[in-house]
C-alpha cells in the first residue's frame, strides 16, 4: 500500500524472503488496489482543500486546472492508457499515480478502479517473474 514502493517493491521483498509466488501474488495486489476506490473518490477533495492554503496553493490550483484542461480532451483510450501505465513495472507508474491521474481526467471510480485493477495484476505478474526469477538464479 505504500507509494512509491507499492507492488513493485513488495513481490522483489517477496522473492527475497522465499515466500510462496502465488500468495504473495495475491497479498500484493489486494493491498495495492485496496486504496485505489478511496483515492479516486477523494483526490479530488484533497487537492481543493490545499489549493486554498496560502502560498502554495497556486500548486495546487494548476494542477486541478491541468486536470480539468485534459478531462475535456479524454477519448476512448483513456482506461486502456490507465492500464498500460500501471502494468508498466517502472518506478512512479503504480495504483497511486494512477487513481491522481484518474481523479483529474474526471474518469469514473468503478472503469478506473477495474482498468487500475488489472493493470496491478500483470505488473505484478511481471515483477513476479523478474523477482522470483532473478532470486531463483541468485539462490
Amino acid at each position: 500500500m505504500v507509494p512509491l514502493i507499492e507492488l513493485r517493491g513488495a513481490m522483489i521483498y517477496a522473492a527475497v524472503a522465499e515466500l510462496p509466488f502465488l500468495p504473495s501474488l495475491v497479498c500484493c495486489v489486494l493491498g495495492n488496489i485496496l486504496p485505489v476506490p478511496f483515492l479516486i473518490k477523494f483526490a479530488k477533495t484533497v487537492l481543493v482543500y490545499f489549493s486554498k492554503i496560502p502560498k502554495i496553493g497556486f500548486i495546487f490550483q494548476k494542477i486541478i486546472d491541468h486536470g480539468n484542461k485534459k478531462a475535456k480532451k479524454v477519448n476512448n483510450l483513456e482506461l486502456l492508457s490507465l492500464f498500460l501505465f500501471v502494468a508498466i513495472p517502472l518506478p512512479g507508474t503504480g495504483a497511486w499515480t494512477a487513481s491522481l491521474v484518474a481523479t483529474l481526467l474526471q474518469l469514473r471510480v468503478l472503469k478506473s478502479t477495474v482498468a487500475i485493477l488489472l493493470g496491478v495484476i500483470t505488473c505484478g505478474i511481471i515483477m513476479g517473474i523478474l523477482s522470483f526469477g532473478i532470486a531463483g538464479i541468485v539462490s
